[in-house]
């Protein structure tokens, strides 16, 4: 009779511990990151999917991919008009959902309107990534509501190259 009511304590102890956690993710700031979170992220991920990767050097998309890379994490291009080929010797897949490796963070170079759709995307994926990431110019509320009601931390506006370099003391 002890045991159980110990096992019943324990899992409440539980269930308020997964809930403060899902608060903390849900309590963030979106229009002003503190450095301590941008931090966490950038330390803890180590592999990235870039969804709207492109070839071009002169694309944003395709610097940050090379950056990112040159930082030591593994980065997956997400492209379908692509998928199959290799932008920077890593091979391009066409979904999210075809990457065949762990995916820590989504980041996305598309526009606003696409972002809800690659939240749900995401999710789906198991183990879920840790993280979405919308770079500069890229907001989505109700994604970012979605994603962190999954448990994912999100960043919106900012691009992780700069952001990387910033708190590295690097020239971005």
């Amino acid at each position: 009779m002890r045991t159980s009511r110990k096992t019943k304590r324990r899992k409440t102890r539980e269930r308020a511990l997964k809930k403060t956690q899902a608060a903390k993710v849900t309590n963030i700031n979106h229009s002003a990151y503190n450095d301590a979170y941008l931090s966490q992220i950038l330390k803890e991920v180590q592999s990235i999917a870039l969804v709207g990767a492109s070839n071009k050097t002169e694309r944003p998309s395709n610097e940050v991919l090379r950056y990112l890379l040159n930082a030591g994490y593994k980065v997956f291009p997400i492209n379908p008009g692509l998928a199959g080929q290799e932008i920077a010797g890593q091979k391009v897949f066409a979904t999210l959902g075809d990457v065949d490796h762990q995916i820590d963070m989504v980041d996305i170079f598309r526009k606003s309107d696409a972002v809800f759709s690659i939240v749900e995307e995401a999710i789906k994926i198991s183990p879920k990534p840790k993280v979405i990431w919308m770079q500069l110019g890229v907001e989505d509320k109700e994604a970012a509501k979605l994603a962190e009601a999954n448990g994912m931390r999100v960043v919106m506006n900012r691009c992780p190259k700069i952001e990387y370099g910033r708190l590295k003391h690097e020239l971005a």
